[in-house]
């Protein structure tokens, strides 16, 4: 059955058949060609998909992402971190880092980092020096740590497909957030000194000073956030709705740059965005329902043990695999339909599954970045205004050292599981 769910659905995709509809109909034709079981189900197993309580959290962390930007929020903590690091070399392209590290505690999407770096940033960067190209490769390369710093989305959606604690994984993610970062503000540095690209200019104290007061509320969401989860005060979903009421009064009463205007227009987005996630939800939670009712999981996980019984070896097969499949396919989709699958496998490797969801969401996350799919790739191209091959090469450097992070974070799983382990 595997072969035909991967034939069907890639045969949909490349004629241009959405993914949440690709998905649908990959499993009408499973259904009917498969199995015995009446079309009802595919209706039944689409309701059950989207009916958990969790995923409630998803519209309400996008909100968020959209009130931030629309707020003004999302522009002062970039005025903070230039003043912050703007005055090293390559200080822009840092700064464009720097920030989405910050976003990844807020907005827990790459998409939307993606588009809020680069209304914000490619353009200063274009007017700076830099080459649009690179402004755009650094942006669309960096926004995939929001995906990883916690709160993250594909996180949620994991966690609810595999039954494993978001919170467990919300920490797992944050070490390896974290020198993913560093490791592409080393990349930037390196890159900018051989490009030739300028600094800012460095600011007295006392305008940092400012620069921090000013940017406090907006620092103070996530601490808000991620503590309340953290020290159980709130569910994850409690958290959700929680960041939206505080990143709407911030705005409209801290801020003052929300107007109905820009209200309307920014749940408007967020009910797009979140109604295509949540039917690519549905669709593949019953695609993997009927693959792992087929025994697919249990198949595979036979034939990768006659074909090794290093976890070291199945693991390297996953990284490839996955950094093959994050390019092909819709990351939401890809978890949704492969986590059911490769954890229990895993787990029969004595994988941690902490460890191993950890590694499939930055697997999958590189895949942003990395066409045919690269969601946030091509998000980027328009501000930089270059054809998208020439944002895809200066993409390279950072998605290298992701990649060598990822390897780092695979072999070294107490990276991952320590934070997550010393909740008890």
């Amino acid at each position: 059955m595997i072969w035909w769910f991967l034939a069907v659905f890639f045969v949909l995709l490349i004629v241009g058949v959405p993914v949440a509809y690709s998905l649908g109909l990959t499993m009408i034709v499973l259904i009917v060609t498969q199995t015995n079981l009446p079309l009802l189900l595919v209706a039944q197993q689409l309701v059950i998909g989207a009916d958990n309580f969790s995923l409630i959290a998803i519209p309400f962390f996008m909100l968020t992402a959209e009130f931030m930007s629309s707020g003004g929020i999302t522009k002062r903590l970039v005025d903070f971190v230039n003043g912050l690091i703007g005055w090293i070399t390559g200080g822009l392209a840092l700064v464009n880092i720097g920030a989405s590290m910050l976003m990844a505690g807020l907005s827990g999407s790459s998409v939307a980092d993606a588009a809020m770096m680069g209304s914000l940033l490619i353009p200063s960067m274009k007017e700076k020096g830099y080459a649009p190209g690179y402004a755009a490769g650094v942006t669309a390369a960096s926004s995939t740590i929001g995906i990883i710093i916690p709160p993250s989305i594909p996180m949620i959606v994991l966690g609810f497909i595999a039954e494993i604690s978001v919170i467990r994984l919300f920490l797992g993610g944050l070490v390896p957030g974290v020198l993913i970062g560093l490791a592409m503000l080393v990349t930037a540095y390196v890159t900018s000194k051989m490009a030739g690209y300028p600094r800012e200019q460095r600011v007295a104290f006392r305008v940092l000073l400012q620069r921090f007061v000013r940017t406090f509320w907006a620092l103070l969401l996530p601490l808000i956030v991620l503590g309340g989860i953290l020290g159980g005060v709130f569910t994850v979903t409690e958290a959700s709705t929680i960041a939206v009421v505080y990143a709407l009064l911030v705005s409209v009463f801290v801020y003052r740059e929300m107007t109905w205007r820009t209200f309307y227009r920014s749940v408007i987005r967020a009910a797009i965005t979140s109604g295509t996630v949540m039917m690519i939800v549905a669709t593949a939670s019953g695609v993997a329902w009927l693959l792992t009712s087929a025994q697919v999981p249990q198949s595979l996980a036979r034939g990768l043990q006659e074909l090794t019984d290093n976890p070291y070896v199945f693991l390297l097969l996953v990284n490839l695999f996955l950094l093959i499949v994050g390019a092909v396919m819709d990351l939401t989709a890809a978890l949704l339909v492969l986590g059911p699958i490769l954890l229990p496998i895993a787990m029969q490797y004595g994988l941690d599954p902490i460890h191993f969801g950890i590694v499939m969401v930055t697997n999958l996350a590189i895949g942003l970045v990395t066409p045919p799919v690269g969601s946030c790739l091509y998000l980027t191209v328009p501000f930089a205004g270059v054809p998208v091959s020439n944002v895809i090469r200066h993409t390279v450097p950072f998605l290298a050292s992701e990649v060598a992070v990822l390897i780092l974070i695979t072999y070294v799983p107490l990276l991952v599981t320590l934070l997550p382990s010393l909740m008890g």
